[in-house]
């Protein structure tokens, strides 16, 4: 991609795990920020972002990095685990960054307005809650990568007083970096990622605990195929971050989650009762179900 030139006068992004030092890669390598500050709990997680050269400066703590970030030209990014983002607003309130833009990578939603209610008093028309739809099951700075949202899309959830000016600011962000951005309400987010990636995360982990006798036999796992590794990729995820995706969005995944259970007991009756035509019937909608998703895939790759 050619050197945009920079549009922001600082970042400041707080969290230097992948997402948030994806994002500082991105925005050093396409020179979109004249000064990339950051700040991480784990000096280590600062330190390797130093060394690879993706961040201009490391504050001391929350406050020295947001110091001079106090103009609509700067911007501030919580990369930060889902539970720390009511403690991060209170520090940030404290500090009175009432001027500058700020966004978040959060997947679950309705939470951080939630949060921002309680520490605000309202969701300020300068917060810009986003979802970046990009990652792996790898964690921390040692997985970032400068193309990570390239080709992906990132999901905005302004509420009704959100600023129109700062939704396009943040969204002009994504789209530099390579992003399709799309925005939808909070609520509504939660439900789809809640289908499309907490439930998923959910099976996995629980197929691995279940094959591996809940840790104790992982003779199993010598005989594992390429749909098992498939499928169970993403059990090798953060477990403390994926417990509270889980419990922060616990309603929309209860709802599916009891979708699919009835789903396996239907399954499980066919097979009790070798119904092989509507076993095969259910198969083939699921399989045309996975082709369109793969067919939509590549058309986004194109």
């Amino acid at each position: 991609m050619a050197d945009q030139g920079p549009c922001w006068q600082q970042i400041v992004i707080i969290g230097m795990g992948m997402i948030g030092g994806s994002l500082a890669a991105g925005i050093k390598t396409r020179h979109l920020a004249k000064t990339v500050t950051a700040w991480d709990k784990n000096p280590a997680s600062l330190q390797q972002a130093q060394d690879a050269g993706v961040i201009d400066r490391a504050g001391e703590s929350l406050a020295d990095a947001v110091s001079g970030a106090d103009t609509s030209s700067d911007l501030v990014i919580l990369a930060v685990p889902i539970q720390a983002i009511a403690p991060t607003f209170q520090a940030l309130h404290d500090i009175q960054t009432t001027d500058t833009l700020i966004t978040d990578v959060s997947s679950v939603k309705s939470a951080i307005i939630t949060a921002a209610r309680e520490v605000f008093g309202k969701v300020p028309a300068n917060l810009v809650p986003g979802h970046p739809i990009a990652g792996s099951e790898k964690s921390g700075f040692a997985a970032a990568d400068s193309k990570l949202f390239e080709q992906h899309r990132v999901i905005l959830t302004p509420v009704d007083n959100t600023a129109r000016q700062a939704i396009d600011k943040v969204s002009s962000l994504w789209q530099k970096l390579g992003a399709e951005v799309v925005e939808m309400t909070p609520t509504h987010h939660d439900i789809l990622l809640a289908q499309t990636s907490h439930l998923p995360h959910l099976l996995a982990y629980a197929l691995v605990d279940t094959l591996s006798g809940q840790g104790d036999d992982l003779e199993v796992f010598q005989y594992a195929a390429g749909g098992f590794r498939d499928f169970s990729r993403i059990a090798a995820s953060d477990p403390a971050m994926w417990r509270d995706i889980i419990r922060t969005n616990n309603k929309p995944v209860l709802k599916v989650l009891d979708r699919y259970l009835d789903e396996v007991r239907k399954i499980k009756h066919l097979i009790e009762q070798d119904d092989a035509e509507e076993l095969e019937a259910l198969f083939r909608r699921a399989k045309s179900a996975r082709d369109h998703f793969s067919a939509l895939t590549a058309l986004d790759k194109e």
